[in-house]
């Protein structure tokens, strides 16, 4: 059995078209300023309905360039987890047919409904199922089409959100590389704080439930960025504890990409100086589960990690969900 899972290899790929602030400002009422002001965003990527891409086409993309910095073919793949709220359909998991366009046939298949958190709830699942010797390549991947779900009316939701997906491809680790801890929390007494409730069997689908808008989102943004940066600052020191570090042994602080509001007051509790914290949310917004990944990713490429350093992911989401890992590159 392996010690821990290891990362061999990462992807990412977002919506094809460029959504600017400045685009945003002859849909709704807003201004570039005050966005950027309110959240550090100035462009995101997005799927138009003109694209004829969903979900999994973005998963996909993701994988096959994941497995390729693995240097692994499909067939190599004995899980496949993908974190999501925005599949292609309500059944069957987005998962699988993630499996048939990549053409792993030897995986199995499954989704995580954690928003924001799923791809580090997914992080914990495989370290698990690969330390045990269960499974010994998983492809995890945190993917989202965010915009399918917005009111275009609504300038604090409409503003924020990005599409994209980003992947990883685990293994088995020997030696002091891998998964180091990770930490998983939820409070579901705080749920309708950030929710779509409608289209389920809560608010089954009707005209009225259309009427309402209960298909979008709907978030109260004060009360989720106090409790955002409480429950990030308490993944990220529950991570830290169950590793044994100290922020000076983090080489990397890689954060949900929501807000940059959120992104400083996370650093400042723990005294990360901005300089060792991946920020992206300018170009990619909120893109919800594909953010801890594309950032590991670009962090990656950018060389803002290397081989033997520490990076810390910690975040945030609807459920309220909120995780943390440490991971040895």
């Amino acid at each position: 059995m392996a010690l821990r899972a290891k990362l061999l290899g990462t992807g990412r790929a977002v919506g094809p078209t460029c959504l600017t602030n400045e685009d945003l400002c002859r849909i709704v009422d807003t201004t570039d300023e005050w966005i950027v002001s309110r959240t550090g965003i100035r462009e995101r990527h997005i799927v138009g309905p003109e694209d004829g891409l969903c979900t999994s086409d973005l998963c996909a993309e993701a994988g096959r360039k994941a497995l390729a910095a693995a240097g692994l073919e499909p067939g190599d793949v004995d899980l496949i987890l993908v974190g999501t709220v925005t599949g292609d359909c309500k059944f069957p998991a987005t998962a699988v047919f993630t499996q048939a366009k990549l053409g792993a046939r030897n995986a199995s298949a499954m989704d995580i409904a954690a928003a924001c958190s799923g791809f580090v709830y997914g992080l914990e699942l495989a370290d698990a199922l690969i330390r045990t010797g269960q499974k010994k390549h998983v492809l995890l991947i945190g993917a989202e089409v965010l915009t399918s779900m917005v009111d275009w009316t609504d300038r604090g939701t409409c503003v924020l959100f990005g599409d994209a997906a980003g992947a990883a491809v685990l293994g088995p680790s020997d030696d002091e590389t891998g998964v180091l801890s990770t930490y998983t929390k939820s409070n579901g007494e705080l749920a309708e704080l950030l929710w779509a409730p409608g289209c389920g069997t809560l608010r089954r689908l009707s005209p009225e439930s259309l009427e309402n808008k209960d298909h979008l989102i709907h978030m109260q943004g004060r009360h989720v960025y106090v409790n955002a940066v409480k429950c990030m600052a308490d993944a990220t020191q529950q991570a830290m504890d169950r590793a044994g570090l100290t922020p000076a042994d983090v080489d990397l602080l890689i954060p949900h990409q929501a807000n940059i509001r959120i992104i400083e007051a996370t650093c400042e509790r723990f005294g990360f100086p901005l300089e060792k914290t991946m920020i992206n949310v300018d170009r990619y917004g909120n893109t919800s589960a594909a953010s801890i990944p594309i950032a590991l990713d670009e962090a990656l490429e950018m060389g803002r990690i290397h081989k033997g350093q520490v990076a810390l992911l910690t975040v945030f989401g609807g459920g309220f969900t909120w995780a943390a890992s440490a991971l040895r590159i």
